[in-house]
């Protein structure tokens, strides 16, 4: 049988069809399944069909037509198949590994087995807790992760948790950036890759507005383009939707899109797999992108100058 996967609307016209009588509405349950075949071959091209939104926004329609997307996961997304995952054009995963300075995501260990066994590029991320020190958060993330040469960049997940039962309060500006100073120099030093910062749009204008510009952000921005809510913010990694669907996942997924070309994602692979790489020239202020291309995309020049010496401080378009 074949495998289609209807919109609502479409199932829900199947449903009805079906409902009306063993002759008529198999026939045309038949015709209208024939004709939403038919429809589908001659949809507008997607780099990941087989990928979806149950709550898409217009406002980041855009993100569907980058070339290089992932996902991150936790306990919360249960089992993976992460070969499902894989082969519905999964790029990258990043991994939940701990929260604070005691919490291990129980599913951590076996969601990067997973995710390395079926070949998907894979990091680890730490939620940061700001009621405990940082170089204890910072120890108890690096006692955690592998040792893996071929990992993604560590992440540090920073954003201000309100609804936590122990820790809602905010602290001030000047003691959060303290923190993820902190935090950010021991990741590098033990991994021997800048770390990545995600955020999101609150704890950006609040906290990080104009600070820490020499690290790649991931920036969560899920009803507008990222440059609509982070103006100044050059950025790596945009997470668009909370409510994605990929094969291998039971339910709501995080989805994510590399913010470049996968010329670019190749070499910022490449830059990642060789900590400790010479790095390349700083790309100059004034090396505007071409014209049409998305905020913060690298432009081709510096594409090809990465492309003999990637290095992740270099490549990545921070």
């Amino acid at each position: 049988m074949l495998g289609i996967a209807f919109p609502s609307t479409e199932r829900r016209a199947l449903m009805r069809i079906l409902s009306r009588g063993p002759t008529t509405g198999v026939f045309g349950a038949v015709a209208v399944a024939f004709s939403l075949l038919l429809a589908g071959c001659t949809m507008a091209p997607d780099h990941y069909p087989r990928k979806g939104d149950v709550k898409p926004h217009p406002g980041v329609a855009r993100a569907k037509t980058l070339p290089i997307h992932g996902i991150d996961v936790s306990r919360w997304q249960g089992e993976v198949d992460w070969n499902s995952v894989r082969d519905a054009g999964t790029k990258f995963a990043f991994i939940k590994a701990t929260e604070g300075g005691d919490h291990l995501d129980p599913a951590f260990n076996r969601n990067w087995a997973g995710a390395k066994a079926a070949g998907v590029p894979v990091g680890a991320y730490h939620f940061v807790y700001w009621c405990r020190p940082a170089a204890e958060q910072a120890k108890w993330f690096v006692q955690h992760i592998p040792t893996d040469p071929d990992a993604l960049p560590p992440v540090l997940d920073v954003e201000w948790n309100g609804h936590s039962q122990t820790c809602p309060k905010k602290v001030p500006r000047d003691v959060a950036l303290e923190k993820i100073k902190i935090m950010l120099a021991e990741l590098e030093r033990h991994t021997g890759k800048r770390p990545i910062i995600y955020t999101d749009i609150t704890f950006h204008e609040e906290v990080l507005r104009g600070e820490l510009n020499e690290y790649p952000f991931w920036i969560r921005s899920v009803a507008a383009e990222p440059h609509e809510r982070y103006s100044d913010r050059q950025y790596a990694l945009w997470q668009w939707t909370t409510t994605g669907r990929v094969p291998g996942i039971r339910g709501d997924v995080d989805r994510n899109a590399f913010h470049g070309s996968e010329k670019q994602w190749m070499a910022f692979l490449d830059s990642t797999q060789r900590p400790g790489a010479a790095p390349a020239r700083r790309i100059a202020p004034d090396m505007a992108p071409p014209s049409g291309a998305p905020p913060g995309l690298m432009p081709p020049a510096a594409v090809a100058e990465v492309e003999a010496t990637a290095s992740v401080r270099s490549y990545l378009p921070f």
